[in-house]
């Protein structure tokens, strides 16, 4: 038996000296004072006030599809980047993948997920992407899986995103299969039964859907995972520089915006993530904030990200 690898750890990165904070490009885990959180909830006060019309606001919901193709017609597959982050905070999705550092959290969780009982190695193996977009999390996964059990499904509201991720050379159909889907109708057409899917990702999509619509989802979500499935989230959190920076007249509702090219984004807290999922059956597993300060080093700015990372399990009985 060869020596295991021990992989690096990923988020010891800490901000001990202000004076240093041009120093990295990132840190982690930074902790923000109660100044900070005032002047957050100040700005949030000010880009609050509802001013769209009625008209306007059906236009953002009926329509949510067709800003998504506007938005990848004009970008087509070199606005988002490949998510290679993936298997550092989800080690899940590629677990024969062994090379991606290990995620340190400053409460001391781990990442460690435990597997159900009712897998095993060799059985077929399914994951589900919600809002897939142009393959900037599938490929990466069929990239550093080699399981030859692995099949990955993808759906997205956007047609546009589906046939430039189709387009795509990497887009291999032994081992994927895209389709466009709204996540927020009631009854579902996927290529799949229910109670089935070993993974659902949810990686910065939910927060374009309609609050009201959310629960909705999940719903669906849980029907569709196998008992013992597991969904991974990832997606923005209150007080988010995204947030921060809207201009009045983008609010449609509480922590929910307009973008200006008409596509929508929410901003989460803890407890409404934990809320959604626990009420519609699930496990909570992981419910985290990540708090990232990026900078950038040439023109002397500083960022601060805040993201909300989860897992849920459904229940095997």
């Amino acid at each position: 038996m060869g020596e295991e690898i021990k992989r690096p750890q990923f988020g010891n990165r800490l901000l001990e000296n202000v004076d240093e904070v041009f120093k990295h490009n990132a840190w982690d885990n930074v902790q923000w004072d109660s100044e900070q959180e005032k002047a957050a909830q100040e700005k949030i006060k000010l880009n609050s006030h509802i001013t769209f019309t009625e008209d306007t606001l059906k236009d953002l919901d009926i329509n949510a599809d067709k800003h998504w193709d506007e938005f990848y017609d004009i970008h087509q597959n070199r606005f988002f980047k490949d998510r290679h982050w993936l298997f550092t905070e989800f080690p899940e999705l590629a677990p024969d993948y062994n090379s991606a550092p290990c995620r340190v959290y400053p409460n001391g969780e781990t990442n460690e997920t435990k597997i159900p009982n009712n897998t095993s190695p060799a059985s077929k193996r399914f994951i589900f992407e919600i809002g897939c977009g142009v393959g900037n999390t599938i490929f990466p996964i069929l990239q550093y899986s080699q399981d030859p059990n692995l099949f990955v499904y993808g759906c997205d509201f956007s047609s546009k995103a589906v046939k430039i991720m189709k387009e795509n050379e990497l887009y291999d159909t032994k081992r994927c299969e895209v389709f466009v889907l709204d996540a927020t109708n009631q009854d579902w057409d996927v290529p799949f039964e229910e109670n089935s899917v070993d993974i659902i990702v949810l990686i910065f999509v939910l927060s374009a859907i309609d609050p009201t619509k959310m629960p909705g989802v999940i719903q669906n979500i849980f029907k569709y995972l196998k008992p013992g499935g597991l969904v991974v989230f990832r997606d923005y959190g209150q007080y988010d520089l995204a947030q921060l920076r809207f201009k009045k007249g983008r609010c449609i509702s509480e922590n929910f915006y307009a973008r200006g090219d008409k596509t929508m984004v929410y901003f989460f807290t803890q407890e409404e993530i934990s809320s959604l999922f626990k009420k519609a059956g699930f496990l909570e597993e992981q419910n985290l904030i990540d708090r990232r300060l990026q900078v950038n080093r040439g023109k002397k700015l500083t960022m601060y990200r805040i993201w909300i990372q989860a897992k849920y399990r459904k229940p095997l009985q």
